[in-house]
């Protein structure tokens, strides 16, 4: 009994302790330089797309293993609009709701012709890709536009000031707020989690050990204490770490507390089926991608302000970055297994290998190969639990 036990918790931590074990490495490779406060920092302000389109493309995903190849022109596309029409004296409030509702009605528009025209997801989000790239040139008329709104900047996570204040410690060495904020969350993540597992057990909706699950929450509240430590001993919380978080807290509460969220993973586990019950599956995959684009808008926001500029280029591969983290946090290629969680762990071992093989001097070249066998690896795990169920 222990020794399945010790199975089923491996089995499904798999992602968490290749995570660990990850970070152990690049500390020992780089001497401790991966986790250096600025270098934590880091990794949230350059990986932020990721987690926002990761948490997009999850929804696609647990459709039925569909996905979305525009998001990275979209992402360009809305950066570059918005930065025209600040650089044209446009209110950012105004440019920040355009971006956003761009982003929306192109997924909306991708989500018709999947929905309502069964055009396959890869084909009509592939002419996306090509049709918004090409649009993201025809508004930047090729030209890299830079943006100079600080207040724009400091909001969504760009400039020297992108930083949350410290109320508490009132601007000394370390920064108190973010610590307390970093205690407060691992906190309510340990209470939310025990209280979710034990209500489970009592329906009988898992057959999780109460120790495995201990031993998961600990690790994860640790890291999040960890975290806020580093983040403490830097500049505090950057601002664009609330707009992951308010994402990630949305997104998980719509995905297991909703009924739009239960359709989604009813869709991916029998569409057939779904139907038969009563849920019109059409909405669902509109739905799903319309929601896709309203967060490529978000992430071309971050990443307007990340880069201080809107350019032709920005955006490429953001795509195939959010597919993967989805992949290796756990997502099913067949569709109707995934957990935000999951993705926010693929997201962060993706940016952990990023930036722990350019720390090593690593080639731009082998650090895809990396990604890449990291993602096989991931999806043939995937592959040969399915055929051992």
């Amino acid at each position: 009994m222990q020794t399945r036990s010790a199975k089923a918790f491996f089995k499904k931590n798999t992602m968490i302790i290749a995570l660990v074990v990850v970070i152990l490495f690049f500390y020992w490779r780089t001497g401790g330089t991966i986790l250096l406060p600025q270098n934590i920092n880091n990794l949230f302000s350059q990986n932020a797309y990721v987690f926002v389109l990761g948490t997009g493309m999850l929804m696609c995903i647990l459709t039925g293993g569909n996905i979305d190849l525009s998001v990275g022109s979209v992402v360009c596309f809305t950066g570059g609009i918005g930065a025209v029409m600040m650089d044209k004296n446009i209110s950012a409030v105004l440019a920040v709701i355009v971006m956003l509702a761009v982003g929306l009605v192109i997924g909306m528009f991708q989500g018709f012709w999947i929905a309502y025209v069964s055009v396959p997801p890869f084909i009509a989000t592939l002419a996306g890709m090509y049709a918004f790239r090409g649009l993201s040139n025809v508004v930047l008329n090729g030209y890299s536009i830079g943006v100079r709104n600080e207040a724009f900047l400091n909001v969504f996570g760009g400039g020297a000031d992108c930083y949350v204040p410290d109320f508490i410690g009132k601007g000394g060495s370390f920064n108190l707020t973010c610590m307390i904020a970093g205690a407060v969350i691992a906190v309510l993540f340990v209470v939310l989690n025990v209280k979710t597992w034990i209500t489970r057990k009592v329906k009988g909706y898992t057959n999780d050990s109460m120790t495995g699950e201990i031993i998961k929450v600990v690790i994860l509240a640790a890291l999040i204490l960890y975290i806020s430590y580093k983040l403490s001993k830097f500049k505090g919380i950057p601002s664009v770490v609330l707009w992951i978080l308010a994402v990630l807290l949305i997104y998980n509460y719509i995905s297991q507390r909703t009924a739009i969220g239960r359709y989604l993973y009813a869709v991916g586990g029998n569409r057939k089926a779904t139907e038969l019950s009563g849920v019109n599956t059409k909405r669902v995959f509109f739905i799903a991608y319309a929601n896709m684009g309203l967060l490529a808008g978000l992430a071309g926001i971050l990443t307007l302000a990340r880069a201080v500029q809107g350019n032709p280029t920005f955006g490429q591969g953001y795509e195939m970055d959010a597919i993967a983290a989805c992949f290796i946090g756990g997502a099913s290629a067949y569709g109707g297994i995934g957990s935000v969680s999951g993705t926010v762990v693929g997201a962060v071992l993706l940016g952990v290998i990023n930036q722990g093989m350019s720390i090593m001097g690593v080639s731009t070249n082998y650090q895809s190969v990396v990604k890449g066998l990291v993602l096989l690896i991931a999806v043939l795990f995937d592959v040969v639990s399915k055929k051992k169920e």
